[in-house]
């Protein structure tokens, strides 16, 4: 397959798995709200997302690392606001 195509099916991918995070942190942020969220879950979540930026790193691909410091820095402030909010 072209690299072309191949490239952009992982930019896709990587827009569509980043934003999906996008909701929460709004809501977060505007209302504090954390008591329905699994503070492991979201940690085990961040610990995932980071491996796999070091691995999309190591392999030099653009999607997984944008994807990732997205993803990352979203699931972050969802583990601060849960931490810090309950």
């Amino acid at each position: 397959m072209p690299e072309l195509f191949v490239e952009t099916i992982g930019m896709i991918a990587a827009i569509l798995g980043t934003i999906c995070w996008l909701p929460q942190v709004i809501k977060l942020t505007r209302t504090k709200d954390t008591k329905s969220l699994s503070l492991w879950t979201n940690i085990l979540l961040l610990v995932t997302v980071s491996l796999w930026l070091i691995y999309g790193l190591m392999l030099g691909s653009l999607p997984l690392i944008i994807a990732n410091v997205a993803s990352v820095t979203l699931i972050g402030i969802i583990v601060i606001y849960k931490i810090k909010y309950g």
